[in-house]
């Protein structure tokens, strides 16, 4: 059962296509806010330039590419505070930061990680992708052995940080950089290559925006760009 005192405003705003460093600090602002109870839970979308991001526990190995190659190629590198390895952000992904309340939900990490892979396995199945589904070692969203979505979270005194990246339009041959979340034996791939036609954007973030209103239970949204 879903905690009936939970929050049932959500704020959504979309902050287009955003450098990676402005869209962290911009994060890292709202959860303090967050924190302080002087903000209501609040979901960022965006797309980012080419950007390579390395979690808490990262293995630098993972990154393959040298300086000369990513300067070469115009990607930027930052480690980050999430959990996870190493993975890709880039034009035509959709990129959710969610600053939640877990409090307000449930006080479980676990299940906060299923919650935000259904959201994105409903979103799969919207385009008739019905094989969408999570992996039981490891987390995000996969259709077979090809990761869709990937997912990496920092919660801290029960209020969350950074969220998921989901393939919509991605250039994929930016993943051949890196070694994918670390996993060596999966693929990965992006709802355009599935349906084998690029995809909508503004669609697909709409679609996104409300199966994580539906999933999360919230009844308003206020969007504000």
């Amino acid at each position: 059962m879903m905690n009936q005192s939970i929050s049932k405003k959500l704020i959504v705003s979309d902050l287009g296509l955003i450098e990676y460093e402005k869209a962290w600090q911009i994060q890292k602002d709202y959860h303090k806010k967050r924190i302080l109870g002087e903000i209501d839970d609040i979901l960022l979308i965006c797309e980012h330039p080419h950007t390579y991001t390395l979690g808490k526990v990262a293995d630098r190995n993972n990154l393959l590419l040298n300086k000369n190659e990513l300067n070469r190629k115009g990607i930027t590198v930052f480690n980050i505070d999430r959990g996870g390895d190493i993975t890709y952000h880039g034009p035509g992904q959709i990129v959710g930061y969610a600053i939640l309340n877990l409090a307000n939900w449930k006080k479980d990490t676990h299940l906060y990680l299923r919650a935000l892979e259904d959201v994105l396995i409903k979103t799969c199945k919207d385009y008739s992708i019905s094989n969408a589904t999570r992996n039981e070692k490891y987390t995000g969203v996969w259709i077979e052995d090809r990761k869709i979505c990937a997912i990496g979270i920092k919660v801290s005194r029960w209020v969350t940080m950074h969220g998921f990246a989901f393939n919509v339009n991605t250039d994929l041959d930016l993943f051949n950089g890196i070694i994918p979340c670390g996993i060596q034996d999966k693929k990965v791939t992006s709802l355009s290559k599935e349906l084998n036609s690029i995809q909508n954007m503004e669609e697909v973030k709409n679609k996104v925006i409300n199966n994580f209103v539906n999933i999360f239970d919230y009844k308003i949204v206020e969007a504000f760009e």
